[in-house]
């Protein structure tokens, strides 16, 4: 455990830490443990450094809501203590993609490079959905969120499975192992269920974009041809939209690869991300 800002952290670590760090950040409803696949499959040597967010993994909850801008801070604090001073290379899955592209945008000098996996963001918003989402985090707030329970771990991977059919059957019973815990009468997800909560402030796509206008960071940007988020988005999903907003990025699409491409084509993956990190020493 590592403290940040005063809240115990769980890090995950692979390699010599001799080695050139690489820092590695999961999505939503995610864990480090899961970059396994990837760390496997990478034929490089490098220290590689994964978190899990306050809240998800073995990091303890800090609800009852999560505010996005303590992730830029969690992710500085993190900086500072492995590279302090120096950028960073980071690659990092929606949830994470969000936070390290905008961070990218926010502390010029602490990124070296980025690889985003599908971090693009959220359906755009409207002032006017304002008042409705605050009424619903307002009553989200009278009450606890709870998980679903699941009878044995090999029925929560088959329906992983199901939901992600680019997934191999082998992959999603080492994610539900570790995306589980024992309950009473079976098994639950892990992370703090205070995220189901609807976040009351509206979620900007225009100043996240801003943020990656700013960026100076050579940044890959992975997206899965199969992946209902970047489908979901519409025009902000297709590979063109980027270029226009993403200074220094080079888009590539995995046509097979679902949302969570790094479980589903890790080898695929790591040797476009292997690529990219040697040419651009």
């Amino acid at each position: 455990m590592l403290n940040l800002r005063g809240l115990p952290h769980s890090v995950t670590t692979w390699g010599d830490p001799a080695s050139s760090p690489v820092f590695l950040l999961h999505g939503w409803g995610d864990s480090s443990d899961t970059f396994q696949f990837l760390v496997d499959s990478s034929t490089a040597d490098r220290h590689w450094i994964a978190l899990d967010w306050r809240g998800f993994g073995d990091t303890p909850g800090a609800g009852p809501t999560y505010w996005f801008p303590d992730y830029f801070a969690d992710l500085d604090a993190l900086l500072e203590l492995y590279t302090p001073g120096q950028p960073a290379v980071v690659i990092a899955h929606s949830m994470g993609g969000n936070v390290a592209s905008m961070y990218a945008g926010i502390r010029l000098h602490r990124i070296a490079r980025l690889i985003n996996l599908e971090g693009i963001g959220l359906p755009r918003t409207r002032p006017e959905d304002a008042p409705d989402r605050y009424g619903r985090w307002l009553e989200a707030l009278r009450s606890e969120p709870t998980f679903s329970v699941y009878p044995s771990i090999e029925e929560f991977a088959a329906l992983l499975h199901r939901r992600n059919p680019a997934m191999p059957m082998a992959n999603a019973r080492f994610v539900a192992k570790y995306w589980l815990k024992p309950c009473a009468e079976g098994y639950t997800l892990r992370w703090d269920p205070a995220h189901k909560r609807v976040n009351p402030v509206l979620f900007s796509r225009e100043g996240l974009e801003a943020c990656w206008r700013a960026s100076t960071a050579p940044t890959l940007l992975v997206l899965g041809g199969l992946s209902d988020l970047r489908l979901a988005l519409g025009r902000d999903g297709d590979p063109s939209s980027f270029e226009g907003v993403y200074p220094q990025i080079r888009v590539h699409v995995l046509p097979q690869a679902g949302h969570l491409m790094h479980i589903e084509e890790p080898d695929i993956l790591a040797a476009l991300i292997d690529a990219f990190m040697d040419e651009r020493r």
